[in-house]
């Protein structure tokens, strides 16, 4: 049986993402504008750019949480036309919020195992068997009974972390190379913490066999979680390449990011 992934008279891989001309905003707000980006099965992408640019809501768009205000928006071959709530089979896009986002009535194994207790073919023991083994791999044992507020806000975050590891034993193949998606994971984090995070995101994303994209400020989060950086300015993708190329480019809005400089085409006055 042919792959679903691959485009069946091409035998090309279909995109992850295809976002074209994508206008959103919030009022009369512009927030994105003519926003492009086209991301490739297996990619990792940092999205970087100062505070209010559209970085978290481009994620938001992906997540479908909300949808675009015009432009079209396509994840593993498909128009995204209503919110994930809405959807009967929605894409596999997990979300790790910059704030953990769990429940506080829930335990952590109803947590991190919220979207399997949907399968009511997974047994009880099956469903524990899954989420201490996600809990495990990053590093948190003996809490599954234990509620998001007896915990640090650390711990919170590597459950966030063990929650979008969480697969399905029922899972499609088709669905085997989820798109995930962090939001300044290591804001506000000291730089041990930095280091703890940002090998869960490279971690994360290998167990999971997926793609990435990664919000973030922090120069050593995007060197060790990307290998491709998109800069936005403006509500539009202002510079697109590799991380390398990223290091070394001399394109006024990467020097300034990279510099923390008040000269430069992005006016200190909208940041």
């Amino acid at each position: 049986m042919e792959d679903s992934r691959f485009n069946n008279s091409s035998k090309m891989p279909i995109p992850v993402i295809e976002i074209e001309k994508v206008c959103m905003q919030w009022n009369s707000q512009p927030v994105l504008n003519n926003f492009n980006l086209l991301m490739k099965p297996g990619e990792k992408i940092a999205i970087i750019g100062p505070s209010g640019c559209g970085k978290s809501t481009s994620l938001r768009l992906l997540a479908g949480l909300i949808l675009p205000s015009s432009g079209k928006l396509k994840l593993f071959g498909n128009d995204q036309k209503y919110l994930r709530l809405d959807q009967v089979n929605p894409p596999d896009v997990r979300f790790v919020f910059q704030n953990p986002a769990l429940l506080s009535s829930l335990t952590i194994e109803e947590n991190v195992g919220f979207l399997l207790r949907k399968d009511k073919s997974i047994s009880k023991k099956k469903f524990q068997e899954i989420v201490i083994s996600c809990l495990e791999e990053v590093g948190l044992y003996d809490i599954k009974n234990q509620y998001p507020g007896e915990l640090s806000g650390g711990m919170q975050k590597r459950v966030s972390f063990a929650r979008a590891l969480i697969n399905s034993p029922n899972q499609k193949e088709s669905s085997s190379m989820p798109l995930l998606l962090f939001d300044e994971p290591t804001a506000g984090l000291d730089p041990i913490a930095c280091t703890r995070i940002e090998d869960l995101i490279v971690k994360t994303t290998n167990m999971a066999k997926g793609c990435s994209i990664v919000v973030s400020h922090v120069m050593s989060t995007i060197e060790r979680a990307a290998e491709r950086v998109l800069m936005i300015y403006g509500g539009s993708v202002k510079w697109d390449g590799s991380i390398e190329e990223f290091k070394q480019s001399t394109n006024p809005y990467i020097e300034q990011f990279r510099t923390g400089s008040l000269n430069g085409p992005m006016k200190p006055d909208l940041l």
